[in-house]
């Protein structure tokens, strides 16, 4: 797992924080550079006057790696425990005030090791989280996926998706797009507005819950969780 954090310097009068997590396998992965460029234009745009009066807001990003967690998701998965590091992970996703969450497109769809991350967390970990959903792939073909696959599945979890979605094929590395759609970094700067407005007024940190907390009704004798 890779967390890195970055607060900005010229703070403001309050800080949010992001996780970013990203599913690329290779190192470097074009699935990181997407997210990094999304949590440094999200990151710009909070410290932004938001144009209605409101404070300029700094940012404390951190990133979650899952290819280094690949082996300790699969064990989840097998055992229904944690291990440190991955709890570490779920702890600050389930903490924070926004997320970016991206991955490579793979046979249409969201990558394994990405489903297989969601699946380990608690059904609740993002609700109320918004959620700015971004993903790549060598062709143009796949960009719907993050409508048809990835949006529903953040949807059922009861994040709150903004409506811009950004897919960048390998073709969309240096170009700057037609007059209809834009090139990839107005659609970057343009998901990061809609995220960062989301940011500003959530409370979401100040009510989080405890990830690992049982739920109500669970007995270890029978009923609820029994099984």
């Amino acid at each position: 797992m890779s967390i890195d954090s970055n607060v900005q310097p010229e703070l403001r009068t309050d800080v949010r924080r992001i996780t970013v997590v990203s599913a690329g396998l290779s190192q470097p992965s074009s699935t990181r550079l997407l997210a990094d460029r999304l949590a440094g234009a999200t990151v710009k745009r909070l410290a932004d006057d938001d144009g209605a009066g409101g404070p300029r807001i700094g940012a404390e990003v951190h990133v979650i790696e899952l290819r280094d967690l690949a082996q300790d998701i699969t064990n989840n998965l097998l055992t229904g425990f944690a291990a440190p590091k991955l709890a570490a992970a779920i702890e600050q996703l389930t903490a924070s005030d926004g997320a970016i969450f991206v991955t490579p497109i793979f046979t249409t769809s969201y990558s394994g090791l990405f489903k297989s991350f969601i699946d380990v967390l608690d059904p609740d970990a993002l609700t109320g989280l918004p959620v700015l959903l971004g993903a790549t792939g060598g062709t143009e073909r796949h960009s719907l996926a993050l409508e048809y696959a990835m949006r529903p599945l953040f949807s059922y979890l009861h994040a709150v998706v903004p409506p811009t979605t950004v897919y960048a094929a390998s073709s969309d590395w240096g170009s700057t797009g037609d007059a209809s759609t834009g090139g990839l970094p107005e659609r970057i700067d343009r998901a990061a507005g809609e995220l960062a407005a989301l940011v500003r007024v959530t409370d979401r940190s100040g009510r989080v819950r405890d990830p690992f907390a049982l739920p109500a009704g669970f007995s270890p004798v029978g009923g609820f969780g029994a099984q």
